[in-house]
């Protein structure tokens, strides 16, 4: 009898054909990854603003006046800390809106620092 050695491992040809199926499960996958995260993102937008603008509120509610700034809410304890913008990374891109009755001053509004628009076409900075 004469036995054949058959080498253990794959052929170059299989790796290719699981690279490929690799590949295109990827081409498939990527884009919808890439699209929720920025949906995550746009919803954690949404909840800080939210959060923040409640802050403001009853910071009004309590003292009659709306706070100088938005650290002032840190120091009133409205906020353990200001959020960070998701799409900047950074707390200190809010952008202050000021009341429009002259003889109120201090924060009335918090709007996003964040370029760029929405999934729904509308820019950040709108919201």
């Amino acid at each position: 009898m004469h036995e054949s050695k058959q080498a253990n491992g794959f052929t170059l040809i299989e790796m290719l054909v699981v690279m490929a199926i690799i590949a295109t499960l990827l081409t498939i996958v990527a884009p919808r990854y890439m699209h929720q995260t920025e949906r995550a993102q746009e919803a954690v937008l949404r909840q800080d603003l939210s959060l923040m603008r409640d802050a403001i509120d009853k910071y009004y509610g309590d003292t009659g006046k709306y706070p100088a700034d938005l650290d002032a809410l840190v120091t009133g304890k409205y906020l353990r800390k200001l959020p960070v913008d998701p799409f900047t990374g950074s707390s200190g891109t809010w952008v202050a809106v000021m009341p429009d009755d002259p003889e109120q001053s201090g924060v009335f509004d918090v709007k996003s620092g964040a370029s760029g628009k929405a999934s729904d076409g509308t820019p950040y900075s709108e919201w």
